[in-house]
């Protein structure tokens, strides 16, 4: 059985700078992400030892660890490739046009998702998503990695508010962070996820 791999980054640990600094971009990387990896990983083993013992004593709490491991993986991977040393600007084409049908305007879901990240309380993420049921993009507030949030979702654009992610440049001012997340966004990368998942049936 494949286990779960710390993805390369798309760009230097630098390439981010000045909004994101190298020694954060590093931290996060190789010692978070990584973290997360490894816990998604050592957690599928202890749910196949419990399955061959026939022990689920502690399956909730292996479960809620394996989500909490696995999400955060997940939300990083797409993380780094939302980002881009060329980022920034605005999204056209197909993608501009849902977010001024869903949303009004650009403006309004700029700052809908700024509240959102900004505003998380505690660890969290911020989340521009599709919704194929009602076949909208909505903005989530996801706690810690993996709740509050619609099951039938898929994350597009991903914006961290984890204080590892900020914190020794920002210091407690999140709402700096977040405005200069903006300036990253790689919107190559949000209307490609944008064109798989609307490409896709509920």
């Amino acid at each position: 059985m494949a286990e779960y791999t710390l993805p390369d980054m798309p760009y230097d640990y630098a390439a981010l700078e000045p909004a994101i600094t190298g020694e954060i971009l590093e931290l996060h990387h190789s010692k978070h992400h990584a973290a997360y990896v490894k816990g998604a990983n050592d957690t599928l083993e202890r749910l196949a030892e419990a399955r061959d013992k026939g022990e689920f004593g502690g399956l909730v709490g292996l479960e809620k660890t394996f989500a909490f491991n696995l999400s955060g993986h997940v939300l990083h991977s797409i993380f780094w490739e939302n980002l881009s040393p060329d980022g920034g600007d605005r999204p056209d084409g197909e993608l501009a046009a849902a977010i001024d049908e869903h949303f009004g305007s650009f403006e309004a879901f700029a700052k809908q998702l700024t509240t959102a990240t900004a505003g998380v309380q505690g660890s969290g993420w911020g989340i521009l998503a599709w919704e194929p049921l009602g076949r909208r993009l909505v903005v989530e507030q996801v706690y810690d990695h993996h709740g509050n949030v619609g099951m039938n979702t898929t994350p597009l654009l991903v914006f961290d508010a984890w204080e590892h992610a900020y914190y020794l440049q920002y210091r407690n001012v999140r709402p700096d962070y977040v405005e200069k997340l903006w300036s990253l966004v790689n919107w190559s990368d949000v209307t490609r996820r944008f064109s798989t998942a609307t490409s896709t049936k509920a």
